[in-house]
């Protein structure tokens, strides 16, 4: 029998994060191929198609969404049009990857996911840390109902880049190695092309992880931003409430060292806690009643597997895994966030849905 011809993929954006994170991916993925890339800059656009060995060098989205056997796009583009490409490729039948933020608003993460949903196709956010060994056991805990009831969620989120979202410096500090090119100035920092600081840039990830973990959306949620002397917030603190009663704090900043950086997740349910340091790699489960459980440490070059969701889209349109950061994921977070900023903003509790 004759392997299933690769998947033929274009990449909107082809910046910094889809150079390090995305196209590695469609090198090496024996199913997949790298059909055409696009950036605004003709000359950019021209060198990662000699680069990365892709067969197409496009400016527009129009002009990579019209090349002959397209199958599956990655949108990897700044934020404020997120939601413009990956409509238009999803109306046209193309599986998507959509980079975080998924977009600006929930009412238009609603419709890709409604979209996708019409056209049968992959809609997937890209979201690293649905990814690891850790977050894949720990869902699997709470599923089986080894914690209990999900009474609290208590989340503290740094990464250092608050230089980064005040435009200071455009030179990454994630610690990450071979970087092709830099992020663009404004990319970042200004909030008509980001959407927002922090609260779009990082806690877009721990918002998609809440409804990741419990399989529960928010129903209200209660923010106060400190922005810090910069146009966009650097420090959020906010308590969201799940639709399922789950209380939920969440801490979160760009002003941190690279050493000191912090993903604590602390899972309280009625028959266990549960402890996870994502960037450290370590979780322990301790029942109320039983033995302590320190599971094996994830290595640190797999903590934040930047390349995964590239790797889950193709295995999913193969039909070889299944969506392991599904667009439902996404509308989750943006609800959360639009939620945040609308409170950040009035004072209020904002209310979602009906919950217990």
């Amino acid at each position: 029998m004759n392997p299933a011809p690769p998947i033929q993929c274009g990449i909107l954006g082809a910046g910094w994060w889809a150079t390090l994170a995305h196209i590695p991916v469609l090198q090496r993925h024996p199913g997949a191929e790298l059909l055409a890339v696009q950036s605004r800059d003709r000359s950019k656009a021209a060198a990662v198609a000699r680069d990365f060995g892709a067969r197409h060098a496009c400016t527009g989205v129009e002009e990579l969404l019209a090349v002959p056997g397209l199958q599956a796009v990655i949108v990897a583009s700044t934020p404020n049009v997120h939601y413009v490409q990956a409509k238009a490729a999803l109306e046209r039948g193309l599986h998507v990857l959509i980079e975080k933020p998924m977009t600006f608003t929930a009412a238009d993460a609603r419709e890709l996911v409604e979209l996708a949903a019409q056209k049968r196709v992959q809609l997937l956010i890209s979201c690293p840390w649905h990814f690891t060994a850790h977050s894949i056991a720990a869902r699997r805990l709470i599923a089986d109902g080894a914690l209990g009831r999900i009474k609290l969620i208590s989340v503290l989120m740094t990464n250092p880049l608050d230089r980064l979202l005040k435009g200071i410096d455009t030179t990454p500090t994630f610690g990450l190695d071979n970087v092709y090119v830099e992020p663009c100035l404004g990319s970042y920092n200004d909030p008509a092309i980001a959407g927002g600081g922090q609260i779009y840039c990082q806690v877009s990830h721990v918002a998609a992880y809440l409804t990741f973990l419990t399989g529960f959306r928010a129903a209200e949620v209660f923010a106060h931003f400190d922005r810090d002397e910069s146009v966009n917030d650097i420090y959020n603190a906010m308590t969201v409430k799940l639709e399922s009663g789950t209380l939920v704090t969440l801490a979160s900043t760009a002003a941190t060292p690279l050493a000191e950086r912090a993903y604590e997740v602390r899972i309280f349910g009625s028959k266990a806690i549960l402890m996870l340091e994502l960037w450290r790699g370590t979780m322990t489960l301790v029942p109320f009643a039983g033995e302590r459980t320190e599971f094996t440490p994830v290595p640190p070059d797999a903590t934040y597997p930047a390349q995964a969701p590239a790797a889950n889209f193709i295995d999913a349109i193969r039909g070889i895994a299944p969506n392991g950061s599904p667009g439902e994921l996404g509308l989750a977070s943006m609800e959360i966030i639009e939620a945040a900023c609308q409170s950040a903003s009035s004072g209020r509790n904002i209310l979602l849905r009906p919950c217990p």
